[in-house]
């Protein structure tokens, strides 16, 4: 039996799912920096009864009474109400609030001490104090007796300060209750900065009661009020998170230049941009009426976000017009600006100026690493490690993104063992304290409101794990048995990364029976955004309603799969049993899977891989079978 050709065989259905039968009862994401266990447990027959025996105010009460209701629905608790306590002693000691505007230096430290009669954490701010009650949430587990938390001690601190998610709404507007519900889940594992990618070619979503033309035109009526953002930026600020806006400036403009035409650089668009890629379009960096207006402008919005740092964007601008427009040629020539890469550090240059007087730092993509800006720009690497490497060595602050793009749809593995400082990395000591930490983007072109939650959660927790964790943190297996428990706790704060597949598979089936659809769609997963953009010329006002848009990222199937065929093809009898009736079952899956997705013309596209899929699984099954039997496979299955 050659095992060599074997192994693609097994592997070749891509992904099933079946239960596994020791499933990890606690899923704590992030992994705490210290944990010890003790004998005992912290019974859970009552809900809590609340002491805070030094700082506390408003926001580490609200913090509080969220956790405790998320423990008391968790483990079947009578909710006591306002002003009546239960007898279960929770000790939140906190020394002060912390800072009035959390930054960097916050100090997110706590510490948890579970034993059989009480619960205490202890942190020297609110925020600390937050984390250390979304560890005690994840602490919950059922027993035969009821629900119990482990006695446990833990001391707990992040290893990077900087750990983000960034959703675009520029490409496509997410309403305020899906960012809140996302802030929810940021919280729960220790992310603590919301990156808002709030305008694009496709279009202007913030407010300017100054040049309204910017949403009144710039945005298809979808926009952000100003009001909205200040109720984001509190609900974040109550939760531990701070807001970081990106105004994209000065390529991916369209949709501000179709609103005001002045500003461009010698081509104006004559719509909001539908279609998805790098644009020609951008602003025009020679004009002094473009510095007025975005004093203006930046002086109105930064107002509204209270954090220190302003994301303007600044890549993917090729510019043709800054290549031959005569009157921005001959501004190159007075300014000694040899190419567009100048001309664009000259524009980034008067921005941070402006930025600097508003009391703001700029932050921006790779593009705007230039060794005449000052060192005090951070820089957000979508280049990978070496160039964020390379800016520390120049001197600059950055975080790196590259490899947690989420829109690539790799594996939760690739991005989870993916480092901004990796363990060969060759800067100095000095030189990593400017790697700030890591953030994940999911870009807008694939999404809307219903499906977005499935391409962030639950992978984006791996990612949180990675930037708070341990270095040394790195089991994947573990990871994956504790991210399928995170993933749940996840859906009870009212994500609905696992529904809206569901939702989605009814939808083109028009009918609630969708038992084999389901089994498929367990084991495909969607293709990355470059492979979909290529096969579908997406645009804007594509409806997304695809049978790939119902199917999760890196599917819990698929890790399963990989431990089943190694322990089977380590002559682990069970293993191989289990596979074989994986296999079997896609297989009784697939005839009326098929005849539904006829009936469906948004599933028939899938029609010849439903066919390919039928190979597979018979392939597969004879496979497992023999190597469950302990038999040779044929060179017909192999």
């Amino acid at each position: 039996m050659n095992i060599d050709r074997l192994r693609p065989v097994l592997f070749a259905a891509l992904a099933f799912t079946l239960p596994v039968a020791a499933k990890a009862q606690t899923g704590l994401m992030p992994l705490p920096a210290e944990l010890t266990k003790s004998s005992g447990v912290l019974a859970l027959q009552s809900t809590f009864k609340v002491s805070t025996p030094r700082s506390h105010d408003a926001r580490l009460e609200a913090a509080i009474a969220r956790a405790v209701r998320r423990i008391e629905v968790a483990a079947d608790l009578r909710h006591e109400g306002r002003g009546v306590f239960g007898t279960t002693p929770l000790e939140v000691s906190v020394a002060s609030p912390g800072q009035a505007v959390q930054s960097l230096s916050e100090d997110e430290s706590y510490s948890l001490t579970v034993t059989s009669e009480k619960a205490v954490i202890e942190a020297n701010t609110d925020v600390g104090a937050m984390h250390g009650l979304e560890t005690l949430v994840q602490l919950v587990q059922p027993t035969q007796q009821g629900y119990v938390i482990p006695a446990v001690t833990v001391h707990d601190s992040p290893r990077f300060p900087w750990r983000g998610l960034m959703i675009d709404c520029g490409r496509h507007f997410q309403p305020v209750p899906v960012l809140k519900r996302n802030i929810d889940a940021m919280a729960a594992v220790k992310m603590n900065v919301f990156h808002w990618h709030m305008t694009e070619d496709q279009g202007f979503r913030l407010e300017s009661k100054l040049f309204p033309k910017l949403t009144g035109k710039g945005s298809d009526g979808l926009y952000y009020s100003q009001q909205d953002v200040q109720e984001i930026v509190a609900y974040a600020r109550a939760r531990g998170i701070r807001v970081v806006p990106e105004i994209e400036m000065p390529g991916h403009s369209a949709a501000w230049l179709y609103a005001y035409p002045e500003l461009a650089s010698g081509t104006v668009p004559d719509a909001i941009r539908r279609e998805f890629g790098v644009s020609d379009i951008a602003i025009d960096p020679t004009r002094e009426e473009t510095y007025v207006f975005l004093r203006k402008f930046l002086t109105e919005v930064t107002a509204l976000f209270p954090d220190a740092y302003v994301h303007i964007g600044g890549d993917e601008t090729p510019a043709p017009d800054w290549k031959n427009n005569p009157r921005i040629l001959k501004f190159k020539e007075a300014h000694h600006l040899k190419d567009n890469e100048a001309l664009q550090a000259y524009f980034n240059t008067r921005v941070l100026a402006i930025l600097t007087s508003l009391h703001k730092r700029m932050m921006g993509w790779d593009e705007i690493l230039t060794p005449e800006l000052p060192k005090d720009i951070v820089v957000q690497s979508w280049r990978g490690v070496a160039s964020l490497a390379k800016g520390a060595q120049m001197g600059y602050e950055g975080i790196l993104s590259a490899p947690y793009y989420l829109d690539g749809m790799k594996t939760v593995a690739d991005h989870y063992l993916a480092d901004p400082i990796p363990q060969n990395t060759t800067l100095t000591s000095e030189e990593q304290k400017r790697v700030l930490g890591g953030e994940t983007p999911m870009w807008g072109e694939h999404l809307n409101e219903v499906d977005i939650d499935s391409r962030i959660w639950p992978r984006a927790a791996a990612i949180a794990e990675r930037l708070w964790s341990p270095q040394s943190v790195t089991d994947v297996n573990s990871m994956y048995d504790r991210l399928e428990v995170v993933s749940l706790e996840l859906e009870s704060l009212g994500l609905n990364h696992l529904q809206s597949g569901d939702a989605r598979l009814r939808a083109m089936a028009h009918t609630e029976q969708i038992g084999d659809l389901r089994t498929i769609a367990s084991v495909l997963e969607p293709v990355s955004f470059g492979e979909r953009y290529k096969a579908q010329h997406t645009d804007q006002l594509t409806p997304f309603d695809r049978f790939v848009d119902a199917v999760r990222p890196d599917p819990p199937s698929r890790h399963w799969s990989n431990v089943m065929v190694d322990r089977c093809l380590q002559k682990d009898r069970d293993a191989c049993g289990r596979l074989h009736s994986w296999y079997a079952e896609i297989a009784q899956a697939i005839p009326h899977a098929k005849e539904q997705m006829q009936a469906s013309p948004q599933m028939q596209d899938l029609l010849p891989k439903l066919d390919q899929l039928s190979v597979l699984t018979v392939l597969g099954e004879k496979a497992a079978e023999s190597l469950e039997k302990g038999t040779d496979v044929s060179s017909d299955t192999a």
